[in-house]
């Protein structure tokens, strides 16, 4: 169902600022701000929240406590490896977190605080400026679960860091630090980390003071470069789905559980 008013979330917390910023915070923090059905939902749907907001300018977006978002929460991929249902509404949310943050007419200002991944990482790095600290890390580690990277990557990545760093971190699932996010250009720009949120809200004050439509219609311009790949995202979502209902997502959900590398039945037998 729709989400309509700030005050229907339950995993994401609001701070609306005097200048116009509202400050959304993933809101999990005892659990690294993993995503759970309802917050994964809540992810997708906050954005045309602040868009209707008018006394919103820009939007700034982080993780409560030591991490922006430890991906999608153990449970929910347990259910989506189960339940054909549970799977088709992940498929759903996934694909609005991404369709609603290009389609999010007033800037995102992303304040990456400790590891992001899996959706909590593709809020992340949609948002139009990120700003990460320098212990931070990022990985899309959907080959490293045994599916396909879908949430955003495959779109992304190649645009930000081109297909040489892309295709690496997509297929070997490795982390990069905020140095080196910055350096290859996954982020806009890595600063000490106790000057991550002061960073960015001081960028989303200096958008929420200049022209809204030139900053907003800047942004829809720029967009329009993503919104010629969603080809390739709605076939990269749709191949990690199509992981899920495969034996590799097992052994991938086990490995992870078990804090063990996977043995994927997929790959060759491991070497006596």
């Amino acid at each position: 169902m729709p989400v309509r008013d700030y005050g229907e979330f339950e995993h994401l917390s609001f701070d609306r600022r005097s200048n116009g910023v509202v400050l959304v915070t993933l809101d999990r923090p005892d659990v690294l701000n993993a995503a759970n059905v309802r917050m994964h939902h809540e992810m997708g749907e906050v954005w045309a929240v602040v868009d209707a907001d008018p006394d919103a300018r820009v939007a700034v977006v982080t993780g409560a406590g030591r991490a922006f978002s430890a991906g999608g929460d153990l449970e929910m991929i347990e259910e989506m490896l189960t339940d054909y249902d549970a799977l088709l509404a992940q498929w759903h949310d996934a694909r609005a977190v991404v369709e609603k943050m290009l389609d999010a007419e007033k800037p995102i200002v992303s304040a990456i605080n400790g590891v992001a991944v899996g959706a909590g990482l593709a809020v992340a790095l949609l948002a139009d400026v990120s700003i990460m600290g320098r212990t931070a890390r990022l990985s899309d580690g959907h080959a490293r679960l045994g599916v396909a990277a879908g949430d955003h990557a495959a779109l992304l990545w190649p645009l930000l860091c081109g297909m040489a760093k892309a295709k690496y971190y997509l297929l070997t699932a490795d982390f990069v630090d905020g140095p080196e996010a910055e350096r290859i250009g996954l982020v806009t720009r890595c600063v000490p980390d106790d000057e991550v949120l002061s960073e960015a809200l001081a960028i989303a004050g200096r958008l929420a003071a200049g022209s809204a439509p030139a900053v907003q219609w800047t942004k829809r311009v720029m967009n329009q470069w993503l919104r010629q790949a969603l080809p390739v995202f709605g076939e990269s979502v749709a191949l990690e789905m199509l992981g899920f209902l495969g034996p590799d997502a097992r052994e991938g959900l086990a490995a992870v559980r078990q804090r063990r590398d996977p043995l994927f039945p997929s790959a060759p037998p491991p070497m006596s």
